[in-house]
C-alpha cells in the first residue's frame, strides 16, 4: 500500500510538473502576441510592388537611387579606382567612435569650404555617421539630451523618414509651410510667417538643396532672407544635405544655402551623405557636424556625439570611409569624381526637359513648367493619389502616391511611354 501511495504521489507530481511546463510554454509563446505587422514603408513598398509585377512594360520611378540611361545601377569609375588602391593595403580594425579622421576632414571641406576659417580654428565638432539617416538620428538624440524641452520644425512635405527619426528620438515635432500646391513651387510667405511665429530659439530642419520630395529650393535671395530672419529669431538651423553635387553638378553651388548661413554668423548643424553623389548607397557613409563657439566647445560636443554613438553602433564602418577619403584626398581622383557627378546631374536635368517636352507635344492642357523648374532627383508632379493609382493599374508605372517621380528612373527609352501615361490620367483634370 505504501509503495502504491508513493507511486500515486509521484505520478501526481509529474502531472503537476507537466502542467506547469505546458503553462510555461503557453506563457512564453504569448510574449509577442500583441505585436502587429508594421505598416509598409511608403517608398520601399513601391519597389516591392514593382518587382512582383510580371508586365514587360513596367516602369519604376519610385526608386531613390541613381540609374543610367539603360535603367541600370552605376558604380562610378573614381570609386572603382579607389577600391583598387585600397584592396589589401590595410587591416580591418575598428575605426574610432568618431570615425575616419581623414574622411571627416575632407567632408567638412565640401560643406564649409576648402579655406574655411571654422575648420582652421577647429570650431567644428564632427563625426562619421551611418550615411545621412544616421547623422540626422545622432543629432536628434543630441538635441533631446542637451535641449530636452526643445522641438523641431519640419517642412511640409519632407522625406518621410525625417518624422520617424525625430519621433523615435522623442523630440516634439512641429511643421512649417514649404510647398505651394497651386504654383507647384515654394510657399515663401507661408514659410517666412512660420519662421517668424515660432518661439525664439527654435530648431528648424532645412534641406540644403534638391528638396526631397518636391525638388523645390529657395532662390539665393530667398535663402538670404531666411537666414536674416533666423538670426533675428535666434533659431538653430540643421541642414540635411543629401544631394551635394548631385543637384546642379557643382558641389559649391549646392552648398550655397549653408555658406549664406555661415556668412551671417549662424552656428549650424549639417548632415552629409555620400549615398547619392558617390553612389555609395550600401556603404552607409556620412558625416554629422556642429559648428561651435570655439575649439574647446567643439571638443566637448564631439565627445558627447561619440558617447551617443557608443551604445547605438559603437563604431562606423571602415570600407566606405576609405573610398571617400581616397577620392577626396587625391586631386586627380577628386577631379574625376567632379566630372562624374556632373554627368549624373546633367542626365537628370536632361530627363526633366525631355519629360516636359513630351507632355507638351501630346497637347496636355496642364502646365508642366514645374518639371524643369524643380531640381534634383525628384519631381513633385502634382498628380493626385488616384491618378498615381491609375498609372500603376493601367500602365504598370510605379511611384509613391504623393506623385513624386524619381527622375533617375526616367530614360530616353521610357520617357515617351511615361509622358503618354501621365497625359492620359491627367488630361481630364
Amino acid at each position: 500500500m505504501a509503495m502504491m501511495a508513493t507511486a500515486i504521489r509521484n505520478s501526481a507530481s509529474r502531472g503537476t510538473m507537466m502542467s506547469r511546463q505546458i503553462s510555461g510554454l503557453r506563457s512564453m509563446s504569448s510574449w509577442w502576441k500583441n505585436v502587429e505587422p508594421a505598416p509598409k514603408d511608403p517608398i520601399l513598398g513601391v519597389t516591392e510592388a514593382f518587382l512582383a509585377d510580371p508586365s514587360p512594360d513596367k516602369v519604376n520611378v519610385g526608386v531613390g537611387a541613381y540609374r543610367d540611361d539603360n535603367g541600370k545601377p552605376v558604380v562610378l569609375e573614381c570609386v572603382r579606382e579607389a577600391e583598387r588602391r585600397i584592396a589589401g593595403t590595410s587591416f580591418m580594425e575598428y575605426l574610432p567612435m568618431g570615425g575616419s579622421v581623414k574622411m571627416v576632414d575632407e567632408t567638412l571641406k565640401l560643406a564649409y569650404g576648402d579655406n574655411s576659417e571654422f575648420i582652421k580654428d577647429k570650431r567644428i565638432a564632427a563625426v562619421q555617421s551611418l550615411s545621412g539617416t544616421g547623422a540626422c538620428r545622432l543629432f536628434a538624440d543630441f538635441q533631446k539630451r542637451f535641449r530636452p524641452d526643445s522641438q523641431i520644425y519640419i517642412p511640409v512635405p519632407t522625406w518621410s523618414n525625417h518624422h520617424n527619426i525625430w519621433r523615435d528620438a522623442q523630440v516634439t515635432q512641429k511643421t512649417y509651410h514649404y510647398y505651394h500646391p497651386e504654383t507647384k513651387g515654394l510657399d515663401f510667405s507661408g514659410l517666412m510667417d512660420d519662421v517668424k511665429n515660432a518661439p525664439q530659439g527654435s530648431f528648424f530642419l532645412l534641406h540644403a538643396c534638391a528638396h526631397n520630395p518636391t525638388g523645390v529650393d529657395p532662390t539665393e535671395e530667398q535663402w538670404r532672407e531666411i537666414s536674416q530672419l533666423f538670426k533675428a529669431k535666434n533659431h538653430f538651423a540643421f541642414f540635411d544635405m543629401a544631394y551635394q553635387g548631385f543637384a546642379s553638378g557643382d558641389p559649391a553651388r549646392d552648398a550655397k544655402s549653408i555658406r549664406i548661413f555661415l556668412e551671417d554668423g549662424h552656428h549650424i548643424g549639417i548632415s552629409q551623405s555620400y549615398a547619392k553623389n558617390m553612389g555609395l548607397y550600401g556603404q552607409r557613409v556620412g558625416c554629422l557636424s556642429v559648428l561651435c563657439e570655439d575649439e574647446k566647445q567643439a571638443v566637448t560636443v564631439k565627445s558627447q556625439l561619440q558617447q551617443l554613438a557608443r551604445p547605438m553602433y559603437s563604431n562606423p564602418p571602415l570600407h566606405g570611409a576609405q573610398i571617400v577619403s581616397t577620392i577626396l584626398g587625391d586631386p586627380a581622383l577628386k577631379g574625376l569624381w567632379l566630372k562624374e557627378v556632373k554627368v549624373m546631374a546633367d542626365r537628370i536635368i536632361g530627363m526633366r526637359t525631355a519629360l516636359r517636352e513630351s507632355l507638351e507635344k501630346l497637347g496636355s492642357p496642364l502646365s508642366w513648367e514645374h518639371v524643369t523648374k524643380q531640381i534634383g532627383m525628384f519631381c513633385y508632379s502634382g498628380m493626385t493619389p488616384e491618378q498615381v493609382d491609375r498609372l500603376t493599374s493601367e500602365y504598370h508605372i510605379y511611384m509613391t502616391r504623393n506623385g513624386r517621380i524619381s527622375m533617375a528612373g526616367v530614360t530616353t527609352g521610357n520617357v515617351g511611354y511615361l509622358a503618354n501615361a501621365i497625359h492620359e490620367v491627367t488630361k481630364s483634370s
